[in-house]
């Protein structure tokens, strides 16, 4: 069984991943990362709930030990409201220091709260909501048995030859100007694979991704630019031992998602190297047997 996220869910966030993470609970995009707009010093803070509903239950969790982070985290379980596509099913949301409490109802798009760091993120990671659905007979409080998740929208996909000028960086990431969203605000965007479909996941820094977006009779063999990424079993991929460059050195790796803002472009993943805004960067991709 498998549950749709309408596109009256999607547009409420500017990104969107099923795959970029380390953990299993996005195995086989049986959940999903939702990116909302709203910046405060750099960071987003607000949290619009995916879904109108009741309140079932909050409570504090553990989270990963990181020096830089608490090793708390919070779990919102909803109840999504009769007439709603996800009707009958419990909503779990992580990520998000709750400001209601069980028994409240929400209207989708109502903020449930501010959305936390806790120790499941990796320093480049932006501020999100972690969104899985379960069904009433599994356990809601497992990080792992989601339903998985199927997009209500088309994601487009977008060219990119694997340069760009830098425009934006972080103490581990930059961000570069290409590929560029051709009508920003109106859709889902995201980097093309050769022979079509959108690339999800980080690479290869996380174990795995997906390809959406893509024909089920389409070689399973995934490739950018013609360099080899991974094999996709569906719309799963697992990522060949292969090294992400920028400039011919080797980086952490691409972080891949769906977007529908402005500033969407190729996001390196770089904590040990450093790129000035404006330098021109050409990525490729290299097979750890390649000469």
């Amino acid at each position: 069984m498998a549950v749709t996220l309408p596109e009256s869910v999607l547009a409420q966030y500017e990104r969107f991943s099923l795959y970029n993470s380390p953990y299993p609970a996005h195995d086989g995009g049986c959940a999903i990362d939702l990116y909302p707009g709203t910046l405060v010093d750099g960071r987003t803070t607000a949290a619009p709930s995916p879904v109108a509903g009741t309140v079932r239950e909050t409570r504090t969790v553990r989270a990963p030990p990181k020096p830089y982070a608490p090793e708390h985290d919070h779990l919102i379980l909803l109840e999504p409201a009769e007439g709603s596509p996800l009707a009958g099913l419990t909503v779990r949301v992580l990520h998000v220091e709750p400001s209601i409490e069980a028994g409240e109802t929400v209207e989708r798009g109502e903020s449930l709260g501010r959305l936390v760091r806790a120790g499941f993120f990796a320093p480049w990671v932006d501020n999100h909501l972690h969104v899985g659905v379960r069904a009433p007979e599994q356990n809601p409080y497992r990080a792992s048995g989601s339903l998985p998740i199927e997009l209500g929208v088309s994601v487009r996909p977008l060219a990119w030859d694997g340069t760009g000028r830098v425009v934006s960086t972080g103490d581990t990431y930059a961000v570069l100007d290409a590929p560029r969203h051709p009508d920003p605000g109106a859709g889902f965007v995201g980097v093309r694979a050769d022979g079509g479909g959108v690339l999800d996941g980080g690479l290869p820094h996380y174990d795995g991704g997906g390809v959406l977006e893509r024909d089920d009779d389409t070689d399973p063999v995934v490739s950018l630019n013609g360099d080899r990424l991974g094999v996709a079993d569906g719309r799963t991929i697992t990522w060949d031992d292969v090294t992400v460059t920028a400039n011919g050195e080797p980086i952490t790796g691409l972080s891949l998602f769906c977007a529908r803002d402005g500033d969407f472009g190729a996001k390196l993943i770089c904590p040990d190297r450093s790129f000035a805004v404006g330098e021109r960067v050409r990525v490729r991709v290299r097979s750890s047997d390649r000469d």
